[in-house]
């Protein structure tokens, strides 16, 4: 048997750009997705902190660095610039596997810098 089990977590990032006419996805700053080993091209879950939307989609990397947080296509309507953001990436695992595994989490400060 597999469980479903929350293996990364990116807390509090806020939205710095919304591009309706794209194809979809959300673009997120590189070095984020490295901190908590979310892959480009992976499914997350996006948890809207300010209006309570919940979305699923896939990842895009954004220049490392830039703290860039964008919801792409359909996903622009879930937001706007400036709100906050749970972005979370699970993994299909044994029961026994998940005893082993811990969530890879950040919290990010208002420039989605991860807080020391």
């Amino acid at each position: 048997m597999l469980i479903t089990f929350c293996k990364a977590k990116i807390a509090h990032a806020r939205v710095t750009q919304a591009e309706l006419y794209y194809e979809g996805s959300i673009t997120i700053d590189e070095s984020l997705i490295k901190a908590v080993g979310i892959l480009p091209g992976e499914k997350v879950e996006i948890f809207n902190i300010n209006n309570g939307a919940r979305l699923e989609t896939y990842v895009i990397a954004g220049k490392a660095g830039s703290g860039q947080i964008c919801l792409n296509g359909p996903a622009a309507r879930m937001g706007y610039v400036g709100d906050r953001l749970i972005i979370v990436s699970y993994a299909l695992v044994t029961p026994e596997e998940a005893q082993g595994m811990r969530i890879r989490s950040v919290h990010l400060d208002d420039a989605n810098k991860i807080k020391a």
